[in-house]
């Protein structure tokens, strides 16, 4: 988990600059992360592009173990977050199908274009050893209750097919949405477009 070494960043007098180079240390490890997977991810990569001297590290986190462990729950809880938002945002009176196109929308949003994190969660939540998977994994099971409470509310005003399997439709809808980050590209057209035509297809795939 993550901790500060006694004596070091946290005791220097800048806990400003202390909070902005852990900001650097996680966004950099979530990009090698996305890029490199749990395996390959070292601490030189990271160090180099957080421009910092890797042994400097260790004044942050107690090992890369930690670090890493700190980037999967960070994006987790950001993509929660992100999509509660998105949902809360919403006026009031929405319908089902409405709210799930704006999941989709939120989830894509989210994977491809705000943050490097949800793409090494994507890559990395089901290689990692329990102690470093074990909050993210809980906050992808909050993910996932969200989008189980969507699905389940299309069901409740009969709009959800009656051959599709709730639970499997759910998860046959995010796997699809989450391998998105394996090929998409910008070159292959604007992300409003893959948007457009990923709610075209989940919904017409759980609804009649």
């Amino acid at each position: 988990m993550t901790r500060a070494i006694p004596g070091t960043a946290q005791s220097d007098g800048s806990g400003v600059k202390a909070a902005r180079t852990r900001e650097r240390l996680l966004d950099a490890t979530a990009t090698v992360l996305s890029r490199k997977g749990f395996a390959g991810t070292r601490m030189a990569d990271i160090a180099e592009l957080a421009e910092i001297q890797a042994p400097a590290i260790y004044y942050y986190y107690a090992s890369r173990e930690d670090l890493i462990e700190e980037v999967m729950f960070t994006g987790a809880s950001a993509m929660r977050e992100h999509l509660a938002r998105v949902l809360q945002a919403l006026p009031e009176g929405t319908s089902p199908a409405d709210r799930i196109s704006a999941a989709v929308d939120a989830h894509l949003r989210h994977e491809l274009e705000l943050s490097d994190y949800s793409t090494a969660i994507i890559r990395n939540a089901n290689q990692l050893p329990p102690q470093v998977s074990r909050r993210a994994l809980a906050e992808i099971a909050a993910y996932n209750d969200v989008w189980r409470g969507l699905v389940a509310d299309l069901a409740a005003v009969g709009q959800l097919r009656a051959d599709v399997e709730p639970a499997t439709g759910r998860m046959l809808v995010l796997g699809a949405l989450n391998w998105t980050a394996e090929w998409w590209d910008p070159s292959r057209g604007p992300l409003s477009e893959l948007i457009r035509t990923a709610q075209s297809m989940v919904l017409h795939a759980l609804r009649p």
